[in-house]
């Protein structure tokens, strides 16, 4: 079974960029698709991204398209998120999870999830 701690979240002004990290640990981590989620106060839990095990197919919610990057480091059990140009709208905790699913963009198809990382866009 995997564990999946974040980190990288903070309070950023628009146009800022962050990159989140998601550190995997008791499990083989190249057999996992590894996703991102995030959820805004009041909202329900949404997709943000995912990266399939060997990095090659990678999917986006619409909103992130061009400002947002998946990435994974099978050798440092690691994937991580490049955000740029942020927005206010894309306040959120943001949610690392795994799943041993080929690739899989749905909530309900995860099963192992981190505890999340908060990102603030503001002025």
């Amino acid at each position: 079974q995997v564990q999946l701690v974040e980190s990288g979240g903070g309070l950023v002004q628009p146009g800022a960029s962050l990159r989140l990290s998601c550190a995997a640990s008791g499990g083989t981590f190249r057999r996992y698709t590894m996703g991102w989620f995030r959820q805004a106060p009041g909202k329900e839990r949404e997709f943000v991204t995912a990266i399939d095990w060997s990095g090659g197919t990678t999917d986006y919610v619409d909103s992130v398209k061009g400002r947002f990057t998946i990435s994974r480091d099978n050798a440092k059990n690691t994937v991580y998120l490049q955000m740029n140009s942020l927005k206010p709208e894309d306040t959120a905790v943001y949610y690392c999870a795994a799943s041993l699913r080929i690739f899989v963009t749905r909530l309900d198809e995860y099963s192992y999830w981190g505890q999340g990382t908060q990102v603030t866009v503001s002025s």
